[in-house]
């Protein structure tokens, strides 16, 4: 009898086979052992370098396709989805588009704003803040964002530092506009959002919105001849003195808007934005971001850890945008049943701490934490498409020859890169925290700051490894580690965050310098246990013969400083330490931080709930350190 091999002989495979499946077994093995992240860095550069060769078509076509074009279309071809929820709400695309069609023709009308005018928006989260902001660029303007927690002084450098023509305030910030307006130029027509006004010489605009046609504006008032040219001027503090205007061009709101994209959104996606729209994560990365996947976005007027779940449950929220923070705020809310019960899948931002990393996703679920890095104004951005924890992202060979930097050697004591004796600045290695710089070319260039050239000329590093060359100064320190992932370390220069916003400590010293009986404030940022960034503190000289009045300081720092920059911490010295180069010292000051055990000089600390600075003793400072007082 014959075996079943005689009656079915199996085929045998040609020699070569399993040579080749071996070979490609230990391609395999190689590639999971020497380059573990091939396959995920590959599809993240496939994504950018196909966004990017779609703006390349567009202009070798001869089209300048803008974000704002994008809208238009949109509104077109899905008219009835969901653009903006808020506060229960829906604002449809056709909505959006329709009602900044309205404020266009208003100033249209009432106005004579020229292609290329600056209009300053004043406003907190709320739909129009998107309508003014939409109407005006279809008019060709220039919309600048101004910081709503900025004060007086502050405020009105903004305003005169990007020279609009025009001045749009919120409803909920008139407090605001009666503060400056008396000392605003008299060449800045004052619109507010409102039926009727209380102040001499100011425009209401929701009366003439309600009676203003729907019908779009001429074509040629909005298109762009150029994807550099400015449309946008959102202020950041840098690193020293008052807020300057960054200028933010087409090209650099379309990297933006497909960041959301870039982590893998989709239009089905409903994202929840809870930061503020005159920053660049709200503005350009969620609401931008939505326009260019096509999505929903549910706008949130203010920040809440309590609502935050609810929020998300309520409007089915599949991506969230964060701040550190924000993160470490939910993680302290307590604990309650069914936290994991939502729908979030996304959350993108930057600054959560590894610690609060872990926690936000033991507590809350599978949710993919996208940790991004990137200026405002800055050429460079990285994201964290792995998803390792407490990385902003990751480089490689390839990324590098499309969007080229370094990290070099840094002198804190001089407050400037290291130079060798030949003049040229020198990289740090692998594991040490060095400034970085990002190549300034025609595919990544730095657009600047309005009004003031020599801002501009101050964040350009000439000459750093070879002649002729030129870097964009992040201000920022990183680390790369070996397997080529890259940590931020801290802000150099006189800036520390706190509350996710940069505060300049010159812009806060000059405020404290205002009072009669201070004869120098130095500040700068302390760091404080289960907290993000640094919390302000000011080492005080007080002038001869006076004394530290509490009552007055508190009211002039509460009433010129937005809340964030306000210090929490006071020091009284006796003699203001100095560097060899004369600067102020504030190493030594760092490192002392604000223990009342170890420092003998009297230390202040700001209780909100007294409203007033009051003795920082031994046992607040153990209330501090444990939590149990709010800062």
């Amino acid at each position: 009898m014959r075996g079943w091999d005689d009656l079915y002989p199996l085929p045998v495979p040609p020699s070569w086979v399993p040579g080749a499946a071996v070979g490609i077994l230990s391609l395999h093995f190689i590639q999971k052992l020497l380059f573990p992240y091939f396959w995920a860095d590959l599809r993240y550069l496939l994504k950018v370098l196909t966004y990017g060769a779609r703006m390349e078509m567009y202009r070798l076509q001869g089209r300048v396709v803008t974000v704002l074009d994008k809208f238009v279309k949109l509104a077109e071809k899905q008219p009835h989805k969901p653009f903006i929820i808020y506060e229960g709400t829906v604002h449809t695309y056709r909505d959006v588009d329709r009602r900044s069609n309205r404020i266009a023709q208003v100033f249209l009308q009432h106005e004579a704003l020229k292609k290329g005018d600056t209009v300053a928006l004043l406003m907190g989260n709320e739909p129009d803040f998107i309508h003014v902001w939409f109407g005006l660029a279809k008019l060709g303007c220039v919309v600048a964002f101004l910081n709503f927690n900025v004060r007086f002084r502050s405020l009105l450098h903004c305003v005169s530092s990007c020279e609009p023509k025009i001045l749009v305030v919120g409803a909920d910030l008139l407090g605001t506009l009666e503060e400056i307006l008396p000392k605003l130029q008299k060449d800045v027509s004052v619109w507010i959002m409102a039926k009727d006004s209380t102040f001499p010489n100011v425009h209401t605009l929701l009366d003439k919105i309600e009676a203003a046609s729907e019908d779009p504006v001429p074509v040629n008032r909005c298109s762009a001849n150029s994807l550099k040219s400015a449309v946008l001027y959102i202020f950041t503090s840098g690193t020293t003195g008052l807020p300057k205007a960054a200028v933010i061009s087409h090209l650099q709101i379309l990297k933006g808007a497909a960041g959301l994209w870039a982590f893998g959104a989709t239009s089905e996606d409903i994202i929840y934005i809870t930061l503020p729209l005159y920053h660049s994560a709200a503005s350009l990365l969620g609401i931008g971001g939505c326009i260019q996947l096509g999505a929903t976005c549910v706008l949130k007027k203010k920040f809440s850890a309590s609502q935050f779940w609810n929020d998300c449950r309520r409007y089915n929220v599949t991506v969230i945008q964060y701040i550190g923070e924000l993160c470490r705020y939910l993680c302290n809310q307590p604990v309650k049943e069914g936290e994991k019960n939502h729908k979030v899948r996304l959350a993108v931002g930057n600054g959560v701490r590894n610690d609060v990393w872990r926690e936000f996703l033991d507590r809350f679920g599978a949710v993919k934490i996208c940790e991004f890095y990137g200026a405002t104004e800055g050429n460079i951005c990285f994201m964290n498409h792995t998803g390792k924890i407490g990385s902003v992202g990751r480089t490689n060979f390839f990324y590098k020859l499309f969007f080229p930097f370094d990290l070099i050697k840094y002198d804190f004591q001089k407050d400037e890169p290291i130079r060798n004796k030949h003049g040229w600045c020198e990289k740090v290695k692998k594991g040490e925290a060095g400034l970085l710089i990002s190549k300034v070319n025609a595919k990544n260039p730095f657009f600047g700051y309005a009004g003031n050239k020599r801002h501009t000329e101050k964040k350009l590093l000439c000459e750093v490894f070879k002649k002729g060359d030129l870097y964009f100064n992040t201000g920022d320190l990183m680390v790369q580690d070996h397997d080529n992932f890259l940590y931020f370390w801290d802000r150099i220069g006189d800036t520390f965050r706190w509350k996710g916003e940069n505060v300049a400590t010159t812009e806060v010293s000059d405020v404290i310098a205002m009072l009669d009986f201070i004869q120098e404030a130095n500040v700068y940022g302390v760091s404080v246990p289960d907290h993000e960034g640094k919390a302000g503190m000011a080492s005080l000289i007080l002038k001869q013969n006076a004394s530290l009045d509490l009552e007055q300081m508190y009211k002039q720092v509460v009433t010129y400083l937005p809340s964030y920059a306000c210090p929490l911490f006071l020091r009284v010295q006796e003699k203001m330490e100095m560097t060899g180069t004369f600067k102020q010292q504030k190493f030594q000051l760092v490192d002392e931080g604000f223990n009342p055990s170890t420092i003998t000089d009297p230390l202040y600390f700001l209780d909100n709930s007294k409203k007033a600075y009051v003795l920082l003793t031994k046992e607040l400072h153990e209330m501090i350190l444990s939590g149990k007082m709010k800062l």
